[in-house]
């Protein structure tokens, strides 16, 4: 089924009745991927609390914050539910390490992309073979060229459909989700930190600037990416 076949299927649908659909008709085929932050809590929860069948995954970089383990562990007891990790392969970590030493992605956007590639980009294609939907926590309003996404795409690099069921939320609105529901999130939100990813390359932002600012905040903006998304910035 086309994108626009299954955005008319999906229509006037809300936001669980979307998942439970799409978990019936691409059973077994269907992921979402978290990173533990506001938003995918927000999506775990809708998951977990509705017993939607949709495999839950995350990237284990190794290089986490403790605070985005305390989240982890914590959805794994108040939920009783699974979240598989995916994790770098051993050697080519360990050659990248034994090469260049540990803290090399600060040295030049190439090494630091080379980190993305083996701790992230590699993992999740191994994490989305065999699926055909990949549920994200992309919202509209995060980044101006995610201005022309829409909540369901076509994502040509892994050869599947992407759906992002808060797409049309604001930060406002995810944040109101969370207290609500009394979901577990990340404390480094309450810290200036918007997006968290590694610790080693996330920092909090400060009042006025973007909000990718704290991420390789060492790097000139327009080289901002890992290619998680390879349709918008990182």
């Amino acid at each position: 089924m086309s994108v626009e076949e299954l955005k008319t299927e999906l229509q006037g649908l809300n936001t669980i009745d979307k998942l439970n659909y799409l978990a019936k008709k691409y059973a077994d085929r269907i992921i979402f991927s978290t990173s533990f932050g506001w938003e995918d809590q927000a999506i775990t929860h809708l998951i977990f609390a509705n017993n939607i069948p949709i495999k839950v995954f995350t990237l284990e970089t190794g290089r986490l914050f403790p605070e985005t383990y305390y989240v982890w562990n914590r959805t794994l007891e108040v939920y009783n539910k699974p979240i598989y990790a995916y994790y770098p392969k051993n050697e080519l970590l360990q050659d990248m390490v034994n090469t260049k030493g540990p803290n090399s992605f600060y040295e030049s956007v190439e090494n630091r992309k080379e980190c993305c590639y083996i701790r992230k980009i590699e993992p999740l294609k191994r994490a989305l073979t065999g699926n055909e939907i990949w549920v994200t926590g992309i919202r509209a309003e995060q980044s101006a060229n995610r201005e022309d996404m829409h909540d369901l795409e076509w994502d040509e690099g892994n050869q599947l459909i992407k759906f992002h069921p808060i797409f049309d939320w604001t930060l406002e609105n995810v944040k109101s989700y969370i207290k609500e529901n009394n979901i577990v999130y990340n404390t480094l939100h309450d810290k200036g930190f918007p997006s968290i990813g590694c610790a080693p390359c996330t920092r909090a932002v400060q009042p006025g600037e973007d909000f990718r600012a704290g991420r390789w905040w060492w790097e000139d903006q327009s080289k901002k990416e890992c290619g998680l998304h390879a349709t918008e910035k990182a």
